[in-house]
Parts: C-alpha cells; sequence; structure tokens
C-alpha cells in the first residue's frame, strides 16, 4: 500500500481516512491544526517515506502546508476551499521546489459533469437576452467559506462559455446539508434549472483520493476540474 498523510483530520479527512483502503492507501500520519500550526508539524521525521498528502484543513492554513510539503517533495492534493488568493504564493513554492500539487474546488465526479452542462447552457443561452441567469449554493452551517468554491467555479465556467450579462450569486447555511448547487435562466417564457444535489460527502472523498493516486510521482501544478477525465479513466491496474 502507498503511505497517505491527512492534513486536518475533522470530518472530511475522518471520511478519507475511512475509505483510504479502498483506494490502496495506508492512512501513515494524520495532523489536525492542533499538531500543525502554521504547517509546524511537517517534518522531515513525520513525512518520512509518506508518498503523498491530501489537505481538507482550513484555508488559512494552505499555503504554509503546501509550503512544507513541497519542499520536502511530497505531492500535495488540496480540498480546502477559500484560499484562491494565495495561489501564487503556494504556486512559486511548488515551482521553486520542482514538486507536484493538485487542488479543487469539488472533487466530486459528478460536480465536474455538472460544470460541463453549465458551460452547455450558458454558451447557448449567451445570445437570448430575454433570459437572466443565477447561481445558488446552500451547505451545512459549519461551512465557513461562502459562496463555496464550487457556485464560484460555476459563475467562472458561465462566463468562459460566452455569459457576458449578470449572475446573480446567492448562499445560505443551514443545517447539515452537503452540499446543493443550482443554475438557472429565466425569461418571460419559461424557467430552465440545472440542479446538483450530494447525498454525503463521500463522492469528495473518494475523488480526493483517486487524485492523491494520480499525483504519485507527479510534478507540476494541475487543477482538478481539468485533469478529472483522465484521472477516471486511468487504467485500474494503475490506480492498484
Amino acid at each position: 500500500m502507498n503511505r497517505l498523510a491527512l492534513l486536518g483530520h475533522g470530518r472530511m479527512g475522518k471520511l478519507v481516512e475511512q475509505l483510504a483502503p479502498d483506494h490502496g492507501f495506508e492512512v501513515a500520519l494524520r495532523l489536525d491544526g492542533a499538531a500543525n500550526r502554521d504547517g509546524a508539524g511537517i517534518t522531515p521525521e513525520r513525512f518520512r517515506g509518506i508518498d503523498v498528502a491530501i489537505d481538507f484543513s482550513t484555508a488559512a492554513a494552505v499555503p504554509a502546508n503546501a509550503e512544507r510539503t513541497a519542499a520536502l517533495g511530497v505531492p500535495l492534493v488540496v480540498g480546502t476551499t477559500g484560499w484562491a488568493s494565495e495561489l501564487p504564493r503556494v504556486r512559486a513554492a511548488v515551482e521553486r521546489h520542482g514538486a507536484g500539487l493538485l487542488y479543487g474546488a469539488n472533487f466530486s465526479i459528478g460536480v465536474q459533469v455538472f460544470y460541463r452542462l453549465a458551460a452547455v447552457a450558458a454558451g447557448l443561452l449567451s445570445g437570448q437576452t430575454d433570459y437572466d441567469a443565477w447561481a445558488y449554493e446552500i451547505h451545512h452551517n459549519k461551512k465557513k467559506d461562502a459562496p463555496s468554491g464550487t457556485l464560484l467555479e460555476l459563475k467562472r465556467t458561465m462566463e468562459g462559455a460566452g455569459w457576458t450579462r449578470p449572475i446573480d450569486v446567492a448562499s445560505n447555511r443551514a443545517g447539515a446539508i452537503p452540499g446543493t448547487h443550482q443554475i438557472g435562466f429565466d425569461s418571460e417564457a419559461d424557467t430552465i434549472l440545472l440542479e446538483h444535489r450530494a447525498r454525503n460527502r463521500s463522492g469528495f472523498a473518494h475523488g480526493a483520493l483517486r487524485a492523491a493516486r494520480w499525483m504519485i510521482g507527479r510534478q507540476g501544478i494541475y487543477e482538478f476540474s481539468q485533469v478529472w477525465e483522465e484521472i477516471v479513466r486511468a487504467p485500474r491496474q494503475a490506480l492498484e
């Protein structure tokens, strides 16, 4: 089995640990926030023999975690969101050390398909000026960033497909909802609604673990939405 380090051991970190054996991983190291303040827990001694790390910590912790894992030459998969403003700092560290990092707003394969559907719809309706667009998400009350990284990526995807008019964005936090995202287009004649609803967090965890397998031995910086098809189409023997 490959040896995996977990940075962050909250609900997502614990779920990744539970599912890790299904993807051929032994969880060899777990670092929660108290044990890894400012990345201090990421040391050569602790990371000896680690093949790859997965980060589901906090947005504030990601830059230091990325810098320290890069310095050790350990590939990192970042599932944490809300740190996009620090990407230039993280990119510089990864490139300086010739390391590997993969990040994404959402590691669910279903969400990646949803991005594609959103792009197609936005492109088809971009020239239909009688339609307005909106994007909405709701998550559990423990999620800190709002709008979610996934909703912001949906908005960027729609704009990249040619939508130039305003897209109204809204968010809610309530209860224990794993995550629901909607995009809609409305005119006097009709309403078009596209929705992705996560039933639980397992899709995110499985996607992050598949990404971690793919990252072993790789260098460079990757965004999950750009490489997910290669990851899921990899021959099964390459993932065992």
